[in-house]
């Protein structure tokens, strides 16, 4: 879902969740001394193919898996994988693209048979290969967060009361087909916003100057407008520059504790120190443009995202539009406590942010209560993919680790943050 704010936010849990049993856990205490964002080594390969004695239990996902929104997820994989432009971002390493698409279809074959949560997890065992993402310590360990849609009121016009302006994309501002910028950076956010060189290609106007990074770094989001109707933009582009989180600057700088930091602590601190807001926000150079859209939001593979069933990884090293599983822990009750999250997830967007085998973001929905619980959210877990073994016989891994240092393709290297950025201002850049 295109650039997007990394808050913690990894949330509307209601969404794809609760069988109602989950027993409250403890707000966890992540090591914020882990590099969550180290670089994956030249020549690694992202994912380690699992004994099956290593397989996690799928058996608690299999409540959500029977819900209608797994099934929308995955049927917007398959759309996008029979595009035949899918097919220049493969092979990923041993993995190819008649392999992932292969294994979309068999999981919908894998969820028409099992009709317990144990038949399921013999099917997964029986049928699939499981790939374990390497983390951020190559045992592992991957830092989720979470990223939502936001709704703000706004206008298509300025007004006394929406006076603070998002943009289109330039005009003199050239993009692949991705939204990256062609021969070098654009101005900067400090340079949009202040020197009136893109007046007249303004998209919609907000209220609060805030709600307008929000906007900028979250990528995509709806804007109501003054007779009630939801007026919907998404991302159209960026101007080159790198992101720089927030909420981090924040924490640094002492002036919100890091186990208090959530979008809603930096609205109100934002709100008590007015003076500060420029200082902190252009520091942040980059800043997303916008176009008029309907039916979304969208992901980074031009498809639809789905609460809970769609993540954001680094599609330079992970296989876009790929079945996963995910283990980790989502609010229960936002800022006081948490429950198990295990669900069956399609890799279908990316962030600016999100750069490395230990990062993860989910979509979490739109509005304010998805922003709530994703606002707080910031846990560590592990993330697999799911090959069917029908499709396996190609090289192993250890076979293809030489040729994973292959040179990414042009449209895959210019868009390290296709649709999203993160809302990576509270936790998780």
């Amino acid at each position: 879902m295109p650039a997007r704010f990394a808050l913690f936010i990894f949330a509307s849990i209601v969404a794809v969740a609760s069988t109602g049993c989950e027993k409250p856990e403890p707000i966890p205490i992540v090591d914020i001394t882990k590099d969550y964002d180290r670089p994956l080594p030249p020549g690694q390969f992202a994912l380690r193919k699992l004994d099956p004695t290593e397989y996690p239990d799928f058996k608690d996902a299999w409540y959500k898996a029977k819900g209608v929104g797994l099934r929308e997820a995955i049927a917007a994989s398959i759309n996008y994988m029979n595009k035949p432009s899918s097919r220049k971002y493969y092979p990923l390493g041993p993995i190819t693209h008649e392999q992932v698409l292969a294994s979309l279809n068999q999981f919908n074959q894998t969820l028409d048979q099992a009709s317990t949560p144990e038949m399921l997890d013999q099917l997964i065992r029986d049928n699939f290969d499981v790939y374990m993402s390497i983390g951020c310590d190559d045992e592992g360990t991957v830092l989720f967060t979470g990223y939502y849609s936001p709704i703000f009121d706004g206008s298509k016009e300025p007004t006394e009361q929406f006076k603070y302006p998002l943009y289109k994309l330039p005009p003199d501002l050239q993009k692949d087909e991705e939204g990256n910028p062609v021969g070098g950076a654009y101005a900067t956010r400090e340079e949009i916003e202040t020197s009136g060189m893109l007046a007249g290609n303004e998209i919609a106007w907000l209220g609060d100057r805030f709600q307008t990074y929000v906007f900028t770094v979250q990528g995509s989001g709806f804007i109501r407008l003054p007779d009630g109707t939801l007026y919907e933009i998404g991302y159209a582009g960026h101007n080159g520059r790198d992101y720089k989180s927030i909420g981090k600057m924040l924490v640094a700088d002492g002036k919100i504790a890091k186990n208090r930091l959530s979008l809603d602590t930096m609205i109100r601190y934002f709100q008590e120190n007015p003076d500060d807001l420029e200082t902190y926000l252009y520091q942040n150079e980059r800043y997303v443009f916008f176009n008029e859209a309907q039916g979304g939001p969208y992901g980074c593979l031009g498809e639809r995202v789905t609460p809970y069933h769609s993540i954001a990884t680094d599609k330079e090293i992970f296989p876009r539009a790929a079945i996963a599983f995910l283990d980790t822990r989502v609010p229960l009750v936002p800022g006081e406590s948490m429950r198990p999250f295990r669900a069956f997830v399609l890799d279908q967007d990316r962030g600016a942010a999100i750069r490395a085998p230990g990062r993860t973001d989910i979509y979490m929905g739109v509005g304010d209560e998805a922003g709530k619980h994703a606002g707080f959210t910031y846990s560590e877990g592990k993330l697999y993919y799911l090959i069917a073994k029908s499709t396996t016989g190609g090289p192993s891994v250890p076979d293809m680790m030489a040729e994973q240092a292959r040179p990414a393709s042009p449209a895959d290297t210019a868009s390290t943050d296709t649709m999203k950025a993160t809302y990576e201002e509270s936790s998780s850049e």
